[in-house]
């Protein structure tokens, strides 16, 4: 549950810093060199804790749930 929590509060960050930057920061009208790597790092970035965030979330819901006993 911990690495869940930690997963998806880094999520909604990265998510919010690279929304905060395409909305309130003012960009030229062509795209930097430096501004295309950033972009080209960080896809894979979420991608890769996306991808972590899911498989913990299905690992979670695919554990043993303790089984009703048999009716008589």
């Amino acid at each position: 549950m911990t690495v869940a929590i930690g997963l998806t509060v880094a999520f909604v960050m990265s998510i919010g810093a690279l929304l905060y930057g395409l909305l309130f920061v003012v960009q030229p009208i062509e795209q930097a060199p430096n501004d295309a790597e950033a972009w080209a790092v960080l896809s894979p970035m979420l991608m890769t804790l996306a991808g972590g965030l899911i498989g913990v979330l299905a690992g979670n819901g695919l554990k043993d749930k303790p089984k009703d006993p048999p009716a008589p």
